[in-house]
């Protein structure tokens, strides 16, 4: 099992410094009003892993007002290659911002090399427009399980969109692109391109499984049925893979012009959408309740921990921001319960301390207030 047993901040975001110790393997509680700085540290952990963190924000973003030193998060953590001491931050050597990563005091070239000891996956109140805002929300957040399942995901997608990036530039700055550096560009979306595709779609009927097979109650975190919309997965679904690849080198080279003019891609696996329904009720889930919506959305995350836990023998570190909020209490009741079960490290915050209670001695909580971090509600200096 992975999980993080020491959590330090420093000069990050809202924190001078700050040292979590003895976390166990199971939940982590953080309550405390808002904007004391418990989203803070569910983002702190979030960077342990592949990515932008559960904000999304630039690494300029994390550092604390009028720090002299620059930001950083390090934990000691136990991994699938024993205990780990990892580490990132601002690179304060960098000209450019640049995030810097360290393992077991090394430096490592690219950040993806966090996939191989922590997997995390998030669940955020602004997520919960996940199926009414637009696909890009939507993609992001099944490639961030996949990238949990597969870390080699992480790659596909960075070398895409750097392949993407740079054809556009050509197509937009250059009068006369040269042919060549095109071809060679767009052979390399082509690849990864369908490859990432074909990664989204095989993951997709693995974790619908896991879905069909939750024992939950409907009325509690309802079934969802899932697809991928897109011409690069509907030609996967009716060609081989090579073929496809053929196919959309030639669309790639046909819109050039189209392409210099609007930016990016007509086509691609980045134009692709998570389509949801709501089993029982076949409605598709853009038009469920708020509170259907927010059940669906966990109980997907439920079924990709119970695949991790199958397939990896342990389930990704879960960061659920105000999760128990807005659910009634026999929907907290199972979710705790299925936490539990699951035996995972989950971190989880709340502004009233009594959505929690029924955890009782199974979690270890933490008060957070005016950046400050006492461990069952006696707040000490940070």
């Amino acid at each position: 099992m992975a999980f993080i047993r020491s959590l330090q901040l420093h000069s990050f975001r809202c924190y001078d410094s700050v040292r979590l110790d003895g976390l166990p393997s199971g939940p982590v509680v953080l309550t405390g009003p808002n904007g004391a700085g418990k989203t803070n540290v569910l983002e702190a952990v979030s960077l342990l892993s592949p990515g932008r963190g559960i904000r999304g924000a630039r690494i300029s973003e994390m550092q604390r007002r009028d720090a002299p030193a620059a930001w950083a998060v390090s934990a000691e953590a136990e991994t699938p290659f024993g205990a780990t001491r990892i580490g990132t931050g601002l690179d304060s050597n960098s000209v450019t911002e640049k995030r810097i990563v360290r393992i077991n005091g090394e430096t490592v070239k690219a950040q993806t090399a966090l996939a191989e000891y922590l997997a995390c996956v998030w669940l955020t109140p602004q997520m919960d427009r996940l199926f009414i805002d637009g696909s890009s929300a939507r993609r992001k957040f099944l490639d961030r399980l996949i990238f949990a399942f597969d870390p080699g995901h992480a790659g596909r997608v960075t070398r895409y969109e750097n392949a993407m990036g740079q054809r556009s530039r050509i197509l937009r700055e250059s009068e006369r692109p040269d042919p060549v550096w095109l071809d060679g560009l767009e052979a390399q979306m082509a690849e990864t391109g369908v490859a990432i595709a074909a990664a989204r779609s095989e993951f997709l009927v693995i974790l619908q499984r896991a879905c069909d097979q939750q024992d939950v109650a409907e009325t509690l975190f309802p079934r969802a049925l899932m697809g991928l919309r897109g011409t690069i997965e509907e030609l996967l679904s009716r060609a081989p893979a090579i073929e496809v690849e053929d196919m959309f080198r030639y669309q790639l080279r046909e819109s050039r012009s189209v392409d210099a003019r609007t930016g990016g891609a007509a086509t691609g696996p980045h134009k692709a959408d998570l389509a949801v329904m709501y089993a029982a009720k076949d409605m598709p889930a853009d038009q469920c309740s708020t509170g259907e919506q927010k059940a669906l959305l966990i109980g997907m995350t439920l079924a990709h921990s119970r695949l991790m836990a199958a397939e990896r023998g342990a389930p990704p570190i879960l960061l659920l921001d105000e999760v128990a909020a807005h659910l009634d209490e026999s929907r907290r009741a199972a979710l705790y319960d299925i936490l539990l079960e699951l035996g995972g490290q989950v971190w989880m915050t709340g502004t009233d301390a009594h959505l929690f209670t029924a955890l009782g001695a199974r979690m270890s909580a933490f008060h957070v207030e005016s950046s400050t971090i006492g461990a069952r509600g006696a707040v000490r200096a940070a």
